[in-house]
């Protein structure tokens, strides 16, 4: 990552599957994502900040992602965020 620009996270989850989901759906839009986790690959724990998957943009597309993230501008779910 060059070292220029700054990447803001704009969630925190414990599960994996939706880390990814929320990144391709980011990314499809041109974002650029990154994930990070502190997991250690050969011991797979979700506990506490082990178990933590931030999900970072770059600054400028933060206000963007977030809107993407909470479903605004699509029929919401019904589900409270």
């Amino acid at each position: 990552m060059p070292k220029d620009e700054e990447w803001v996270e704009v969630l925190v989850t414990y599960d994996a599957l939706e880390a990814e989901m929320i990144k391709d759906l980011l990314e499809s839009g041109g974002m650029p994502v990154v994930l990070r986790s502190s997991k250690v690959s050969p011991y797979p724990v979700n506990i506490g900040k082990m178990g933590e998957i931030k999900i970072l943009v770059k600054n400028e597309d933060k206000e963007t992602a977030e809107r993407v993230i909470s479903g605004e501008g699509e029929e919401s779910s019904g589900f409270p965020e």
